[in-house]
């Protein structure tokens, strides 16, 4: 359980717990994606896990977003084809196991989409924050994450958070239903923990059940996620989103920084940095 590169897993009494480590913001790298899609094959072939609890072990961070910046080694897919990050978190929804997010620290864009992909949600009231911040990058939650917030908050507030890409405290998202509690910072870890614990105490066929007949009765349609990973490529690769893209790098995105730790307002002043 140990080979990962950004991962530390454990396992025990029928939980598993997966610790995101890819300091120093969690950034939804390659490398990332690599260890989430080995993790997501070993739970699909997996009978004796029942509950899987993601958190964070990187201070401020659950997980920034997916890396944008572009490199050597990198290749965007076909124009139309949907992006790694977005098949990964469709078939993490789609575990036979309960899946349950810690949050302690920033999600936004891919951080906040790998968080809407699990069955339950629960952030600090003092450390969290979560966000889609994609549109003012000229671009929109391409990983499942607009369907999913319109299934959780609600077609009105979904409008409300795809296009302010504003932050949310836990509060703010316990009211929309962004996420299931807001908790002390000092009480979570041992809630979730608690709570994870108590669910894999039960027999597998009731808990199977359960996640069944839910999924059944909130469904939502693969067509409308593949349109959704498709679109973010066509949009990565416009003009005018790629200048936003080189400006946010050259400004600090995607290191710790001033950028990053509050990019719900600094991506919209874009346009005042203009030459």
């Amino acid at each position: 359980m140990s080979n990962y590169e950004t991962l530390r897993v454990h396992v025990a009494n029928a939980v598993m717990t997966v610790t995101l480590s890819n300091p120093p913001i969690n950034l939804e790298t390659d490398a990332m994606m690599a260890d989430l899609d080995r993790l997501v094959t070993l739970l699909e072939g997996d009978r004796d896990i029942k509950v899987v609890v993601f958190r964070s072990d990187t201070p401020g961070y659950f997980m920034a977003h997916f890396d944008i910046a572009p490199g050597p080694g990198r290749v965007l897919p076909p124009l139309g084809a949907a992006p790694l990050h977005g098949v990964l978190h469709t078939r993490i929804s789609h575990l036979d196991q309960v899946t349950i997010g810690e949050l302690r620290g920033r999600a936004r864009g891919g951080g906040s989409e790998l968080l809407l992909a699990l069955d339950m949600r629960f952030a600090s009231r003092e450390k969290a924050l979560i966000g889609q911040p994609e549109i003012m990058l000229g671009l929109h939650a391409g990983a499942g994450g607009t369907a999913r917030l319109v299934q959780l908050i609600g077609r009105g507030r979904a409008f409300e958070a795809a296009l302010s890409g504003l932050d949310y405290d836990a509060d703010t998202a316990e009211r929309y239903g962004w996420i299931n509690r807001a908790l002390p910072d000092a009480e979570i870890h041992d809630f979730v923990d608690h709570l994870a614990q108590r669910i894999a105490s039960f027999p597998a066929s009731g808990i199977a059940s359960v996640k069944s007949i839910i999924n059944q009765t909130s469904p939502l349609s693969s067509s409308v996620l593949n349109e959704d990973s498709a679109r973010f490529w066509r949009e990565i690769q416009l003009p005018e989103v790629q200048e936003r893209l080189t400006w946010m790098l050259a400004n600090g995105g995607q290191t710790k920084g001033p950028m990053e730790d509050d990019l719900g307002t600094n991506l919209a002043r874009f346009p005042e940095n203009l030459d």
